[in-house]
């Protein structure tokens, strides 16, 4: 519970801090879509090169980013030893329909690297950008679809919420585990089933506190008179910089790149 990193801001000055949420928001979906546009082990490393200095440049320390590959390092075996004996060729070994080629390992090496990728680069965003300053940049992308009259402010603020809530959830299971521990509850061993059944005594405290954390930010937003995003003001006003600008050059610059090398240096998948 503790290597969980979902939801986590921290504080800093870096170039990602300085950075327009908003501009953050739309490069973080350009190299989503440029992660799953390459083909090619080249395209890749120039995208996975661009990810890495994103991440020397937000200031976190590196194992924080670790933390937050730790919670998928299961879906991500599963998808490589998936993706392993799913290519065509020679086998280099075989036992019934299980074939292991070089290009399986090839492919389970490019699909690895893609989700290791994809996690790192939205990492950057929630450990760079506040609450705040997410659910202003949210509502501001969203707010053309106002005019089908969509509550976007709504919207965008149950999302920043929820994603706020995350790490405070997972905090206080880790504390309702380790007291029926404490209480002589054992959770770890048994088949599945039983398992699953210890999990009782945790899921039932843990939902009267979410209950009890809604109810109280509900009331603390009622006492603030909240009444919603129409007429409110803000403290900080966004605003497009020349770092903003910069940043999306580089980015065009990798697409750019990503699609020339695959053009003219061939695919894997």
């Amino acid at each position: 519970m503790r290597d969980v990193t979902l939801g986590q801001y921290f504080p800093g000055n870096s170039i990602l801090h300085r950075m327009d949420p908003r501009v953050k928001i739309l490069l973080l979906i350009a190299y989503i879509v440029i992660l799953f546009c390459t083909f090619g082990f080249i395209s890749l490393a120039i995208v996975t090169a661009t990810i890495i200095a994103v991440i020397l440049m937000s200031g976190v320390p590196f194992k924080m980013y670790l933390k937050s590959l730790k919670v998928l390092i299961v879906i991500i075996l599963i998808t490589a030893l998936l993706n392993m004996f799913y290519g065509s060729g020679d086998p280099i070994w075989q036992f019934g329909i299980l074939k292991l080629t070089v290009s399986g390992i090839e492919r389970a090496v490019f699909v690895t690297v893609r989700i290791i990728c994809l996690m790192l680069v939205s990492s950057c965003l929630t450990f760079t950008t506040s609450p705040t300053d997410l659910t202003d940049a949210i509502e501001r992308l969203m707010k053309p679809l106002k005019i089908f009259h969509i509550k976007v402010h709504e919207i965008a603020m149950m999302m920043t919420i929820a994603l706020r809530f995350v790490p405070t959830l997972l905090e206080e299971t880790d504390k309702i585990m380790s007291a029926q521990k404490s209480r002589g509850a054992d959770m770890e061993s048994g088949n599945l089933i039983q398992k699953i059944k210890s999990l009782i005594p945790v899921l039932i405290p843990l939902f009267i506190s979410a209950f009890r954390r809604a109810y109280e930010l509900a009331m603390a937003m009622e006492c603030r008179c909240y009444q919603g995003g129409e007429g409110r003001t803000r403290m900080k006003s966004l605003h497009i910089k020349k770092l903003d600008v910069y940043c999306i050059i580089v980015t065009g610059i990798v697409i750019t790149g990503v699609i020339l090398c695959n053009i003219f240096l061939g695919t894997i998948i």
